[in-house]
């Protein structure tokens, strides 16, 4: 499927109908169904080979393209009697308004991935089979078997309620809801369990997990006790596409060899990260390790740049203002507070860029920093004000606001606009540059000096 974006601004109400004008100014296009997997997959580093059908259509071109673009090799099977299934959402202020589905009921076309399917086993550690109801999958029973023929483990993600189709398979995945459509209602945990215990002996399944969204997922192993994982997440912006990214995260983590509890947990985690995000998305490594270490509910993200970049744009299409200050921060005093509580005011999320040690001992002298770079992030990332703290290590962030490229640059002191490292380049993308209030009789040397008495 191809997912299509149309993100703008509206202002005015349509004078044909009581409905909102927008004025569109962007449209990003993403790969959505079983390529979302595939996508996830990629993201994450793994070799990723996608089978499929598609229309032969434009949207067929713009899919693939998308898809080889992210390493992904693209075996399809084009079909001339029904399009390439394209949903476009139309999104402005972080809001969807409306979403426009093109497809067509595309028959018993699933026997035409049988023969891609035993080529790629040959190489393959996991297979993933992504059921969207759309006709790709109606031979699944014959799929499972050539996967279990090849000894090669596979992963399903259901739709419908005729679970029977799925027997033999390595794993399935249904959210609670789809879950109880087939196993009945569950009122408690326990009766969950029981449940999701009898779907495994009934379907000879290796295993199932259940996803149960704000309350985390279920896994349970033949001969081993279930596991309950709490959530992970403490933003919901958009669920879209989160099953995807919960499957390709587990396949691609017993591709690299761990056990299917480890798994489980690694795509709990990454669930958590992408339902922060807007629309059909993915999640890296680095956002998984991340999301791996405890924060509490104040606490901000210590970021590498890269990480921050793709922080920062995804904010943006949450229709986000972004802020961001600098500093050395190395004894952390009632001004700073107070400063970088002015800074985040302006905006929806604060970026505190820090020098590095080396840095600070160039600006300061070399008995500075008192503190080490990690020390001071650390305190920065734990004041409520702050999002992410990134480091930096040349004299001035000039280079990394270029990157960043704030709504807002903020600097507390007696600097003037265009003195200030940066100022330029956010006023000329159309940004402001703000000096906040000086505060006196708080200084960092001022303490430095008092100890040193």
């Amino acid at each position: 499927m191809l997912d299509r974006y149309l993100f703008g601004g509206t202002s005015r109400i349509s004078p044909e109908a009581p409905v909102p004008v927008v004025h569109v100014r962007e449209t990003d296009d993403r790969p959505g169904g079983a390529a979302n997997v595939a996508v996830n997959l990629a993201s994450l580093g793994v070799v990723t080979t996608l089978l499929g059908i598609v229309g032969r259509d434009e949207e067929a071109s713009i899919l693939e393209s998308v898809l080889r673009g992210q390493g992904i090799d693209c075996h399809f099977t084009e079909t001339g009697d029904w399009p390439t299934i394209t949903k476009t959402r139309v999104l402005s202020r972080s809001q969807q308004l409306i979403r426009l589905d093109r497809e067509e009921p595309c028959g018993d076309v699933g026997k035409s991935l049988a023969e891609p399917l035993r080529m790629a086993l040959s190489t393959a550690r996991v297979v993933v089979l992504s059921d969207y109801g759309k006709g790709a999958l109606s031979d699944v029973a014959g799929l499972i078997a050539a996967c279990c023929e090849a000894g090669v483990p596979v992963l399903i993600d259901p739709k419908g309620t005729d679970f029977g189709k799925y027997r033999g398979a390595s794993l399935i995945t249904p959210n609670q809801a789809e879950f109880e459509a087939v196993a009945g209602a569950c009122h408690n945990e326990e009766m969950l369990v029981q449940r999701a215990q009898q779907m495994l002996a009934d379907l000879e399944l290796d295993a199932l997990l259940v996803t149960r969204s704000e309350k985390g997922m279920l896994l349970v192993e033949v001969d081993a006790d279930p596991v309950f994982l709490s959530t992970q997440v403490r933003e919901v912006y958009d669920v879209t596409g989160a099953g995807d990214t919960v499957i390709a995260t587990i396949a691609g983590a017993l591709a690299s060899g761990e056990p299917l509890q480890s798994a489980a947990i690694l795509a709990n985690l990454a669930a958590g990260v992408v339902v922060r995000k807007i629309g059909v998305a993915t999640v890296t490594p680095a956002e998984i390790q991340l999301a791996s270490q405890p924060r509490g509910p104040g606490d901000a993200a210590q970021v590498t740049e890269v990480e921050l970049l793709a922080l920062a744009e995804e904010a943006r299409h949450r229709g986000e203002k972004i802020v961001m200050t600098n500093g050395c921060f190395d004894v952390l005093h009632p001004g700073h507070v107070a400063y970088l509580q002015e800074a985040k005011s302006l905006g929806d999320r604060l970026v505190v860029a820090v020098n590095d040690d080396a840095s600070v001992a160039r600006l300061k002298g070399e008995s500075r920093p008192i503190n080490g770079l990690a020390d001071r992030m650390a305190v920065l990332a734990g004041l409520a004000a702050v999002d992410w703290v990134v480091p930096f290590a040349e004299d001035t962030p000039a280079r990394l606001i270029r990157s960043v490229l704030p709504d807002v640059l903020a600097k507390g002191g007696d600097y003037q606009p265009e003195d200030i490292a940066g100022g330029n380049d956010v006023i000329g993308n159309g940004g402001e540059v703000r000096i906040l209030k000086f505060r006196s009789g708080h200084s960092s040397s001022n303490i430095i000096d008092k100890l040193a008495r």
